[in-house]
């Protein structure tokens, strides 16, 4: 199956968010994130809720999800939005590099990188992306948590700040 380019009807295009709305927005979401997570062990459970906590928060979210490690390489997790890629090897596309440089990574164009290598377009509508390695207490990565958005120049530090602190918070 290929990706298309045609926007499914449930899902809407991004709004970005000015600096003050984005910063209160992961106050929210992270305020609710833990309230609902607190004691939970369950990693599967976790991710889903916090796919959901997130993408009800931040409009510019389009595709939000986890590729968790297995059998060498990424492969789909929980996540909310259009078919995502069922596996990603760790050497392409910005979740393989993220992955196997365990760094975050902001991608403000996904269109300006190399197709099919340093991107793998899942879904023609994402211009934007943000990946996030989730390292477990043990420091060994347990997934990426890789998300998209319809618009240019989406993600930034506090994307980066707010994700790292949740993801090592709930896994770490």
């Amino acid at each position: 199956m290929s990706a298309s380019a045609t926007m499914p009807y449930f899902i809407k295009p991004s709004l970005n968010l000015e600096p003050a709305e984005k910063l209160a927005a992961y106050q929210q979401a992270s305020f609710e994130i833990d309230a609902n997570l607190a004691g939970e062990s369950d990693e599967v459970l976790k991710m889903a809720t916090i796919n959901c906590i997130l993408k009800s928060h931040l409009p510019y979210y389009y595709w939000v999800g986890f590729y968790r490690v297995l059998n060498n390489r990424l492969s789909v997790g929980p996540y909310q939005g259009t078919l995502g890629c069922l596996h990603i090897d760790f050497g392409r596309g910005v979740c393989g590099k993220a992955a196997r440089e365990q760094k975050t990574q902001i991608v403000e164009d996904v269109h300006a990188l190399a197709q099919g290598t340093d991107h793998i377009a899942c879904d023609p509508n994402s211009a934007s992306e943000i990946v996030v390695p989730v390292i477990d207490h043990q420091k060994q990565l347990i997934a990426v948590f890789d998300v998209d958005s319809t618009a240019p120049g989406s993600f930034d530090e506090i994307d980066q700040q707010f994700l790292e602190a949740i993801l090592s918070k709930h896994f770490g």
